[in-house]
């Protein structure tokens, strides 16, 4: 009772607490140059491969610890594996892009690393700041990243039958709007005093900050012009591996040639710098976007 003398604007939902907490680093992602360039649909095959790769890393980690905390009462109402989990998901899309030997050839930057590190330190030490990461990032999927998959599937002329874009497929949520809504009633209805809601807000911004060092890190390896330590394929044979596993579904391939050497040859103009800010385009969007939906 005394805290929330000191602090009743702590009386507010979670969910609430949560959206104003994080509200000026989403402005401040919002209002970059990037959000334009991506809403354009320009981003490289390249860029959106290595964000896979991270997101695979992190999913991963963050996955692992709502598996171990998934009876803990701290987190157990919110656990919802069959609507939300991406760690399957992202291990098709990686598949697709880097072919059956992808395990070996995805990059994990330190910055991603560190954010994995984040992720298991508190899913064993402290499973009620579990939420803020889970919050995060699988409404903000589940909203603006709906948005992501259409533009990027336009930019990337992915196939229409959804190869390469199964992280922003939730095939287990027949309805958007009502599972958010159900989600923030759980979330809400967590035990939590104020002291533990103070941590977790504290703990959604620094997933935020984490988000951002990753996307510098990948600004690094771009670059550099390698991936996991070696020279970047070409995108000609990149965007080919691509498209013969999409003739499966494909039934014009010829037409898919066609759109794929226009974009090569659209790309390969492009300076480093520029694509660079492409990719930014796209990561700044996932998480402003996703926020701003949430």
């Amino acid at each position: 009772t005394s805290l929330l003398l000191l602090f009743p604007s702590m009386s507010k939902d979670l969910s609430e607490l949560l959206k104003e907490a994080t509200k000026e680093v989403h402005e401040r992602a919002e209002n970059t140059p990037f959000m334009k360039n991506f809403q354009k649909g320009q981003v490289s095959l390249y860029e959106f491969k290595l964000v896979t790769a991270s997101l695979y890393f992190i999913y991963s980690a963050l996955e692992e610890e709502i598996e171990r905390n998934k009876d803990n009462p701290v987190f157990s109402p919110v656990y919802f594996p069959a609507e939300l989990h991406r760690k399957a998901a992202l291990e098709k899309d990686l598949e697709y892009f880097y072919g059956s030997n992808w395990r070996k050839e995805i990059p994990c930057p330190e910055a991603t690393q560190k954010y994995v590190e984040r992720l298991h330190y508190v899913g064993k030490n402290h499973p009620e700041l579990l939420v803020a990461h889970a919050y995060t990032r699988y409404l903000g999927d589940l909203s603006g990243g709906q948005v992501l998959k259409k533009i990027a599937q336009k930019a990337l002329q992915l196939p229409s039958t959804g190869e390469g874009l199964a992280f922003f497929t939730f095939d287990g949520v027949s309805n958007a709007t009502k599972f958010k809504q159900l989600y923030r009633s759980r979330m809400n209805a967590l035990e939590m005093n104020v002291a533990t809601k103070k941590r977790v807000l504290e703990e959604a911004k620094r997933a935020f900050l984490l988000n951002i060092q990753v996307f510098e890190a990948l600004q690094e390896l771009v670059s550099k012009g390698q991936e996991n330590g070696h020279p970047v394929q070409p995108k000609a044979e990149i965007r080919t591996r691509s498209i013969n596993k999409s003739y499966e579904h494909d039934p014009v391939p010829g037409k898919e040639s066609e759109r794929t050497n226009r974009r090569h040859t659209d790309t390969t103009s492009i300076s480093p710098l520029v694509r660079w800010i492409l990719a930014i385009s796209f990561l700044a969007t996932t998480v402003a976007v996703g926020l701003f939906a949430m």
